[in-house]
């Protein structure tokens, strides 16, 4: 013990004198503490939380070779890039290399000239890394982004699976430290079982990061991407997309706008993919649209905003990318521009992998967990620690907490759709839902006979969308299921008895215009200055805004102008014309 303690004094100075930092983070020191007591064990931060110094550290102290697993070979670089800058002794070896540089580099280990060699898993099974083995004393394993290693993670690789059989090759096993960003208890479990680290040896921080402010916007993606990016041109961040054409698309939109923007994605050459990185970290452009491929242990900590412009796979995914913001811990913004159709896209990927059916029925379940992100009205930092497995209180800053909208009961809508739903047996997806409570005449509900049902036509005057999102968002709230599979059955929880029995009421926050009165000040203001407006250009008033939209600005009162453009009826072209002047009364009314 008395050696643990001083060893643990003299990490405390190394870490002031290496790193810069008076304090351990939270879980820091309880996970070197197990490694330096030989001990295994599982480390369960956020992104951002400091993973790396977790054997970073150590493998100052100890005698040997400290070993990192790691998925990236932009990781691997930035990393040694930044350990060398501090004086430590570190390199890496990956397909980057040609076979002599990889040679040397291995040699620098087999010599004692290093203390930590970055390798990806696939280096593991080879011969000249075999050989290299029987030279080297190997004191640690620190395997990162360990959530690769279980079939239940979101970027699960059969060749972390090498790991397990690899470590047991060792007539003495070195010690072991797993750290991941995103586990869901059963993850954990699994990375625990594969790696022989005990229950009890798993450390997990949280997954709470009080910086980050997250927000779904639905309406007008290019728009408020572009006005976003106009507001806080200034600022440094990562625009994601699920495709290489989207990735393209952006970049060359933003481009034309003047913004200081590079791309990455497979595609690319490992040239170009390089140049565009390097830009970015020396902050010579300030975006970066990029497929998920990019930004995975990249330590630039300044990234003031990560927005999704396309919904990902699942909330393992979102989580890791989006926590890439804020890694200073100063506030910053994790966006998801949300579009029904780009779910497709997602369920293309997971039909066309050659995973096991159990695995894609997974991946579909997952899938659903981030739609229902974007329509739940819970507070989204809660949402994303529920799913998680933890409880949190609202965080106050994201775009529900922040959602001034009136919280209507929509009780009695909610008990036409749960009635339909059991109505219809608990046999029918959402789509089909939605069409017998609109009162459809699609071919299908008459074969079914749906049209004799008393649901039939209950919602007639809502619109297929209207009903669906109100599906979406009784099931992100958990008063409807979900059936696994490709297309997923619809059935009511039990949480949803109350309901239909009239014991709960059912609250939804919705735009409420109210109707103005003609002599309504902020109204009146709004319009006579639509008429100055539609005056000077020789149009009709309607041309400028409609009514509707100036009611909604004077319920509302938007004082920005990424604000405006969540006013119906202003788009770009009016938000660039009229913005400005009817922000000015807007903001006056404050």
């Amino acid at each position: 013990m008395e050696r643990c303690n001083k060893a643990m004094n003299e990490l405390k100075q190394r870490l002031k004198q290496t790193f810069g930092y008076d304090q351990f983070r939270p879980g820091q020191e309880a996970i070197i503490e197990r490694v330096l007591n030989g001990e295994n064990v599982l480390g369960i931060m956020p992104t951002g939380g400091g993973k790396s110094v977790c054997y970073q550290l150590p493998a100052m102290m100890m005698e040997g070779l400290t070993l990192v697993i790691s998925p990236l070979i932009s990781l691997m670089k930035d990393q040694v890039d930044s350990l060398n800058e501090m004086g430590i002794s570190a390199t890496y070896v990956n397909s980057s290399l040609s076979f002599a540089e990889s040679q040397q580099r291995l040699g620098m280990a087999a010599r004692g000239e290093v203390s930590l060699l970055y390798v990806a898993p696939e280096r593991l099974a080879t011969k000249e890394f075999t050989e290299l083995l029987r030279h080297v004393t190997l004191s640690l394993v620190a395997i990162d982004e360990a959530h690769c290693i279980s079939h239940w993670g979101h970027d699960f690789r059969p060749s972390y699976l090498y790991l397990a059989q690899w470590l047991q090759q060792f007539a003495t096993t070195p010690t072991i430290v797993a750290l991941t960003a995103t586990a869901t208890p059963e993850v954990a479990q699994d990375i625990c079982q594969l790696l022989m680290i005990a229950p009890e040896q798993v450390i997990q921080t949280g997954f709470a990061r009080e910086n980050l402010a997250f927000q779904v916007v639905k309406d007008q993606k290019d728009v408020y991407l572009l006005e976003y990016l106009k507001v806080n041109h200034k600022q440094s961040g990562i625009v994601y997309a699920s495709t290489r054409k989207e990735v393209e698309r952006l970049y060359h939109l933003l481009q034309h706008q003047k913004i200081a923007v590079g791309m990455y994605h497979g595609g690319m050459s490992e040239e170009a993919r390089s140049r565009n990185q390097d830009a970015f970290l020396y902050d010579q452009i300030q975006v970066m649209v990029a497929t998920n491929a990019f930004g995975m242990g990249i330590n630039k900590s300044n990234l003031r905003f990560v927005i999704h412009a396309q919904i990902p796979g699942n909330i393992e995914s979102y989580y890791q990318e989006a926590g890439r913001a804020g890694r200073d811990g100063l506030p910053s913004e994790a966006i998801l521009l949300y579009g029904a159709q780009d779910l497709q896209i997602q369920q293309f990927f997971i039909e066309q992998s050659e995973a096991t059916i159990d695995y894609k029925q997974n991946e579909y379940l997952k899938l659903r967990e981030m739609n229902q992100y974007a329509h739940t009205q819970m507070c989204l930092q809660c949402y994303i620690l529920r799913y998680f497995g933890e409880t949190g209180t609202a965080c106050g800053k994201c775009s529900n907490c922040l959602d001034e909208r009136e919280a209507i009961d929509v009780t009695q809508e909610a008990q036409k759709v749960l009635s339909c739903v059991k109505r219809m047996g608990e046999r029918f997806g959402k789509g089909l839902v939605s069409k017998v409570l609109t009162g459809s005449k699609d071919q299908k509900i008459s074969q079914w006979k749906f049209d004799q049902l008393t649901t039939y036509g209950l919602l007639a005057t809502w619109s297929q969308k209207e009903v669906t999102d109100l599906i979406d968002y009784l099931t992100a709230e958990q008063y409807l299921m979900l059936s696994e599979g490709q297309y997923p059955l619809l059935s009511v929880s039990a949480s949803s008895v109350d309901v239909l029995r009239g014991k709960q009421r059912v609250y939804r926050k919705q735009t409420v215009v109210k109707q103005l009165i003609i002599d309504d000040e902020l109204f009146e203001r709004l319009r006579q200055l639509r008429l100055i407006l539609a005056q000077e250009q020789g149009v009709p008033p309607y041309v400028i805004f409609s009514d509707k939209t100036l009611q909604e600005m004077a319920q509302k009162q938007p004082t920005t102008t990424l604000e405006l453009l969540q006013i119906k009826g202003v788009g770009q072209n009016k938000l660039d014309k009229y913005g400005t002047t009817f922000l000015a009364i807007l903001q006056e009314n404050k």
